[in-house]
C-alpha cells in the first residue's frame, strides 16, 4: 500500500510545471533616478510573446518607456501584470526617485545666548506669541512648558505620567499638541490652562519625533525618512513626504519648524551638527545648515546629548536652537557658507 501511495505521488508530481522566476529589470543612463530621467522595464525570464505585459506606476498605467515626470520624490511601485489565455501574474518593485538639486550649504552667526535648563530633554521647541513652548522626554520626566525666555522664567510646566516618553510639539487652533516615542500616542491641551483635553492614536507611521505645522495641517516625523501630514482637527495621518537629496534618503528626522515654504529638520544621529531645509510641498532637501562648533558652547557633562529643538521668531527673524541638556538657547542667523 505504502508503494502504490509513493508511485502515485511520484507520478503526479512528474505532471506539475515548475512557474518561471519572472522580475521586473529596470534601465536607466542615470545612477540616482529623478523626475527628468528615462527608464525602461522588461520581464526578465519572459519568453517571446507568452504573456501579454502591462505596466503601472504607483496604479497608474504606463508604457514600457516612459520619464519620470509623475513619479513621486522617494518610494515608488512598478507593477507589472502578465496575462494570456490561461495564466494572470502580477509582479512588483520598489524604485527610489531624488531630487534634481544638490542642497546647498549654510552655517550660522549667533546673536544672542539665553540660559536653557540642563535638566530639559529637549524634543520640541517653537515660539507662540511671546513666549517659547518647550517639550521634553525621557520616562518620568517628560513635560510641556511656557517660557518666557528673554526674562528667563518659566511660566507654566506639566509633567506627562512616567508610563510615557515625551516627544515634539505645535501649537494650533489654540491647542498643544505633543507626541509620544513609542506609546503610538499623542495628547492635546488647552493651550491657555495647560489642561489635557483628549489624546489621538498614530496610524501607519512608526513612531513620535518631531511636530510643526504651517497654519493648515500638521506634519509629524517618525524616526524614517517621512514626514507625515496630519489634519488638523481628527490629528489622522492624510499623507507623507519622504525627504530626498539628489542621491539619497535622509533618515531619522526629528524636531521640526515651518517657515514660509520650508521646513527646518533636525537630524538624529545621521549628522548630529546637521539640520536640513526642506521643500514643504516635494520633500527634497534644498539646505544643509552645518551646526559643528555649536555644542562645544555649552557646558560639558555626562548626560550632554545632541542638537536637538529648533523655533523660529518671526518678530526678530531669527531662529532659536538648543540640544537635550543643553545649558544654553542661541539666537542665530542662518548664512550660506
Amino acid at each position: 500500500m505504502r508503494k502504490l501511495i509513493f508511485l502515485l505521488i511520484l507520478f503526479c508530481s512528474c505532471g506539475i510545471k515548475k512557474s518561471p522566476d519572472y522580475k521586473i529589470v529596470l534601465s536607466s543612463s542615470d545612477e540616482f533616478l529623478n523626475k527628468n530621467s528615462s527608464v525602461s522595464f522588461r520581464i526578465d525570464g519572459l519568453a517571446s510573446n507568452e504573456f501579454k505585459v502591462n505596466y503601472y506606476l504607483n496604479e497608474k498605467e504606463i508604457s514600457s518607456k516612459i520619464k519620470l515626470t509623475d513619479a513621486r520624490l522617494g518610494s515608488n511601485k512598478i507593477k507589472a501584470i502578465l496575462s494570456n489565455n490561461i495564466d494572470q501574474i502580477s509582479l512588483s518593485r520598489e524604485i527610489d526617485v531624488f531630487s534634481t538639486i544638490s542642497p546647498e550649504i549654510f552655517t550660522y552667526e549667533i546673536i544672542n545666548e539665553f540660559s536653557h535648563d540642563i535638566s530639559s530633554y529637549t524634543q520640541g521647541l517653537e515660539f507662540y506669541g511671546n513666549f517659547l513652548y518647550e517639550s521634553t522626554g525621557l520616562n518620568g520626566y517628560s513635560s510641556i512648558k511656557k517660557i518666557d525666555l528673554f526674562q528667563n522664567r518659566v511660566i507654566e510646566t506639566r509633567f506627562l505620567d512616567k508610563q510615557y516618553f515625551g516627544e515634539g510639539l505645535t501649537i494650533i487652533n489654540n491647542k498643544i499638541i505633543q507626541l509620544t516615542w513609542k506609546s503610538k500616542v499623542g495628547f492635546v491641551y488647552d493651550l491657555n490652562t495647560f489642561e489635557m483635553q483628549g489624546s489621538f492614536n498614530y496610524g501607519k507611521s512608526i513612531e513620535g519625533w518631531g511636530l510643526a505645522n504651517d497654519g493648515t495641517n500638521i506634519y509629524k516625523s517618525d524616526g524614517t525618512e517621512k514626514i507625515w501630514l496630519l489634519d488638523s482637527e481628527s490629528y489622522k495621518e492624510i499623507d507623507y513626504l519622504e525627504i530626498v537629496t539628489n542621491n539619497k534618503k535622509i533618515k531619522n528626522i526629528n524636531e521640526l519648524e515651518i517657515v514660509d515654504n520650508l521646513i527646518y529638520a533636525n537630524t538624529y544621529q545621521f549628522n548630529n551638527d546637521v539640520c536640513v531645509i526642506i521643500n514643504k510641498e516635494t520633500g527634497e532637501v534644498t539646505g544643509i545648515i552645518n551646526f559643528k562648533g555649536l555644542r562645544d558652547k555649552v557646558k560639558d557633562h555626562p548626560e550632554l546629548d545632541v542638537l536637538n529643538g529648533i523655533a523660529y521668531n518671526e518678530k526678530r527673524n531669527t531662529f532659536f536652537v538648543t540640544g537635550k541638556k543643553w545649558s544654553k538657547i542661541f539666537e542665530i542667523r542662518i548664512v550660506k557658507a
